[in-house]
């Protein structure tokens, strides 16, 4: 009986490796899908700007953020919520591409905004006064669209 399991176990993992990538890819989704998106917009002056992102809420997923990848949508970003407002620092170790990192206070008010941070870097970067998350977007996307400290972020984390 075990060597029926162990044949069988063996054509499983057989089909596995050669099943197309995409349906490898399907049966086990990017850490990003896995998060699920949810929607986020920056209020600047009269403008407003959309994102869709990934929110970071346990100690592993915040630990891990936007490391090891190369790219990030222009629509896209990485929300961190801390969960009660202190200071905090964040750094670019593992994390291959420039972020703009803007640090938001419990009312949903930009504190900080950390332009065009270096890649692989272990610096740290503070938050200059308690935050109660951090939204990374790529490296300068604020002064492209004139998001500026005071600004308003507009998400279900934050209470306005």
């Amino acid at each position: 009986m075990h060597a029926v399991r162990t044949v069988f176990a063996a054509i499983a993992l057989l089909l596995v490796a050669l099943a197309p990538a995409g349906a490898r890819a399907q049966a086990q989704p990017a850490a990003g899908e896995a998060a699920g998106l949810e929607a986020l917009t920056i209020v600047s002056g009269s403008a407003r700007h959309a994102f869709h992102v990934e929110v970071m809420r346990t100690p592993d997923q915040r630990a891990k953020g936007l490391m090891y990848r190369n790219y990030l949508p222009p629509d896209r970003g990485m929300l961190f919520d801390f969960g009660a407002s202190e200071p905090v620092a964040m750094w670019m170790q593992n994390t291959y591409i420039p972020l703009d990192m803007l640090f938001i206070r419990a009312d949903g008010t930009i504190a900080r905004i950390a332009e065009n941070t270096e890649p692989l870097s272990t610096r740290t970067i503070p938050s200059g006064e308690p935050v109660l998350s951090v939204l990374e977007i790529n490296g300068g996307v604020s002064r492209q669209l004139g998001i500026k400290p005071g600004d308003r972020v507009e998400h279900k984390l934050f209470k306005h």
